[in-house]
């Protein structure tokens, strides 16, 4: 196995990590996800002014159904039984939104990609919702923001 690379077999191989033996523990992750557009795509996102209707609502449940479907997009992601998921947009700045998700279990394996794949959706979401009025939108800054749990401890982005 490479070094640290708990996905590749001793041969470099693809495999799914055996979590049976690891304790079962409480674990959280929360991600982000930033929409950068124009100034007024975004009043009218927040505002809840989009022809296609209330785009917050629609990327928070769009952004906790991802989650929960996350091993059936990442490959080699484990089927986890989440205790919560939360998806919350906030403007940033005049120009952006930003997106964070959290999700939680008690389990033997951690929900970093869950929160990952829920914030990432509900900013596809918001852009899907809003692309009538701005194709220049972008997203970025997706990325884990801190993680608490299991065997490798926790984790703050500074």
């Amino acid at each position: 196995m490479a070094e640290g690379l708990t996905h590749l077999n001793a041969k470099g191989e693809a495999q799914i990590v055996d979590i049976g033996n690891k304790p079962v523990s409480r674990r959280r992750a929360v991600a982000q996800a930033r929409l950068v557009g124009k100034p007024e795509t975004i009043a009218i996102i927040m505002g809840g002014g989009l022809k296609k209707g209330d785009a917050l609502a629609v990327a928070r449940i769009a952004g906790i159904m991802a989650a929960k479907k996350t091993s059936e997009l990442i490959p080699l992601c484990h089927p986890i039984a989440l205790t919560k998921v939360s998806v919350e947009i906030a403007e940033f700045a005049e120009d952006a939104l930003l997106v964070v998700a959290t999700a939680e279990t008690t389990g033997q394996t951690g929900v970093e990609m869950e929160a990952l794949v829920a914030a990432s959706t509900a900013a596809l979401t918001l852009y899907d919702m809003a692309k009538a009025i701005d194709r220049a939108m972008v997203i970025s800054d997706i990325c884990l923001m801190e993680k608490s749990g299991g065997k490798s401890g926790d984790f703050v982005r500074a």
